[in-house]
């Protein structure tokens, strides 16, 4: 699993769970990604893409407590693991590998 390398809405998606915290859940995570990257996501891309890293191991979920407001159904929440956390930082690392091997676009601080 270690191998396994995660596409930009895979690394999107865990930074938002991450950001969510206890509130991570599929509209949250849609609502999230559409209002920190300016673009539109569909709610099948990000149920899609959740099921595929909870495959891959990188994170969990657990279904919520049922609540009137949705009609008594429960919020499926989700967490990263650790497997999770470390392809974050891999994904970092490398990028931030790479601009630093750029010297006209090197960032001094990431």
């Amino acid at each position: 699993m270690e191998k396994e390398h995660i596409g930009e809405l895979e690394e999107l998606i865990l930074l938002i769970i991450l950001m969510l915290k206890d509130d991570a859940y599929g509209l949250a995570v849609k609502h999230a990604i559409e209002e920190e990257t300016d673009r539109k996501v569909t709610i099948g891309a990000i149920h899609g893409t959740v099921n595929r890293l909870e495959t891959k191991g990188l994170l969990k979920s657990e279904m919520g407590e049922a609540s009137e407001v949705r009609g008594g159904r429960r919020k499926r929440l989700f967490t990263l693991t650790s497997s999770g956390m470390n392809a974050l930082q891999k994904s970092k690392d490398v990028k931030v590998s790479l601009w630093q091997k750029i010297p006209e676009l090197a960032i001094q601080k990431l």
